[in-house]
């Protein structure tokens, strides 16, 4: 299953995750497209207020998914087939749980979270309506992206891509029949948001209920050490995952803070989308990475492991900077399509797009590294990274460098956190290397 040359392995793995994520993301844009041309600048500062909330949803799959898949893996590599499937029916029951709280609390405390992730009186109303279909249909969103994780575990890439491209596609669809035939608003918008993830689940539960792979439900033996180490396993990815809901609620508090307002919410939800379409090259190919690093672990294949982080590490560097590339020259391009009558909005767009992804070649190695330090054991270091670029440097540098230079500084802290943690993750390489030369 993980037999082949380095990039034969990448080529398996990083690139049907990728792709596979790259269709969810797509469907958030389409999304947003609609809106914008359906409904108008308010709406999508509205749609711009879930956007933190629907990476939670992801963060909080993606941890468990990845925790348990490090698990999998491993056992999977040792052989201990009984101890991976018992591991992914509690990774299982414990999405059921986090699905339940996620519908019964987030609708009880819907008017709060709308205001804390950025809701202003203009826009309430609107921001609402959208939420409360993302929380409802909270729990499908949650194992589309469990089931997809676990079946790359189960040497099934191509079918977890599948699963999230089809419901993307699906989401694109329905999108377009409940906003423009039917007329349902911005709440058909969101409804064919939360519809999607119905069809990837669909698609992936015959793989595990028809036992057709390695993993399949068994009878659940739920020990709370053994549900502890997926959380902890599971908890860099969350925060890697989580990085882009924390950096859209900073960014959307900073810019209402500083007097953007409506503009400037509706601005950053396109750079956003832009945001999320480059970050989901780099954490799909990462997450699609996973199980080849822990069943190397497993394995004892301590080079092969080496050889694939360093192989990876050129192939996301050169990502990133042919993205930027993109954006500098076609940025426009990209902006024209949400609301093309709104030249103001675009040139808005454009101008604070440079700034704001200059570093983002860097980031394409930091999710890398956190991805590899998860996946061979390294929690501590793993951790450190995801938080580093998150819910450190983010916050710190917008809050501080306004300070000292004028409000349009905070375009740039996104980047900046890239390179300061770029630094962190490449000084503890090299003291890692040093200690494995010296032992």
């Amino acid at each position: 299953m993980y037999e082949g040359k380095t990039h034969s392995l990448f080529m398996k793995y990083a690139i049907p995750q990728m792709i596979g994520l790259l269709f969810n993301s797509i469907y958030l844009i389409v999304d947003g497209v609609f809106i914008g041309h359906r409904l108008g600048t308010d709406a999508m500062a509205a749609a711009a207020v879930s956007v933190p909330l629907i990476e939670v949803l992801i963060a909080i799959s993606m941890a468990v998914a990845s925790g348990s898949g490090v698990l999998i893996s491993g056992s999977l590599g040792r052989g201990e087939n009984d101890k991976a499937r018992r591991t992914f029916t509690t990774a299982a029951v414990c999405a059921v749980g986090m699905g339940i709280l996620v519908v019964v609390l987030g609708n009880i405390f819907i008017h709060p979270l709308a205001r804390l992730l950025g809701s202003t009186p203009e826009i309430h109303t609107q921001a609402i309506e959208y939420m409360r279909y993302i929380l409802t249909f909270s729990p499908f969103l949650i194992f589309s992206f469990l089931f997809s994780g676990l079946a790359r575990n189960d040497g099934q890439p191509k079918l977890a891509m599948f699963a999230l491209a089809f419901g993307s596609v699906s989401n694109i669809i329905l999108d377009y029949v409940f906003m423009f035939p039917l007329d349902m608003g911005i709440g058909g918008a969101a409804l064919a948001t939360a519809l999607g993830p119905i069809f990837s689940v669909i698609i992936l539960m015959p793989h595990f209920l028809r036992k057709k792979g390695r993993l399949y439900f068994t009878s659940p033996k739920l020990r709370l050490r053994n549900i502890g180490r997926i959380y902890l396993l599971g908890f860099p990815s969350f925060i890697m995952e989580f990085s882009i809901g924390i950096i859209t609620f900073v960014y959307n508090f900073a810019i209402v803070r500083h007097g953007y307002g409506e503009i400037g919410l509706a601005a950053y939800l396109v750079i956003g989308y832009l945001m999320l379409i480059i970050l989901t090259l780099f954490l799909g190919m990462a997450e699609g990475l996973q199980p080849v690093f822990s069943y190397f672990t497993g394995t004892g294949e301590a080079e092969r492991s080496r050889s694939m982080r360093s192989f990876a590490a050129r192939v996301f560097l050169i990502t990133g900077i042919v993205c930027y590339l993109l954006i500098v020259f076609f940025s426009r391009y990209f902006f024209s399509i949400f609301n093309p009558e709104d030249t103001e909005l675009i040139n808005f767009m454009q101008s604070k797009s440079l700034y704001y992804f200059c570093g983002f070649f860097l980031a394409g190695y930091n999710i890398l590294m956190i991805s590899f330090w998860q996946s061979t054991g390294r929690t501590q270091k793993a951790l450190l990274i995801s938080m580093s670029r998150s819910m450190l440097w983010p916050p710190i540098l917008i809050t501080i460098l306004p300070l000292f230079f004028n409000r349009e500084v905070i375009w740039l802290c996104h980047s900046l956190s890239e390179a300061l943690t770029a630094l962190t993750a490449f000084l503890l390489l090299m003291h890692l290397r040093h200690r494995e030369k010296s032992a």
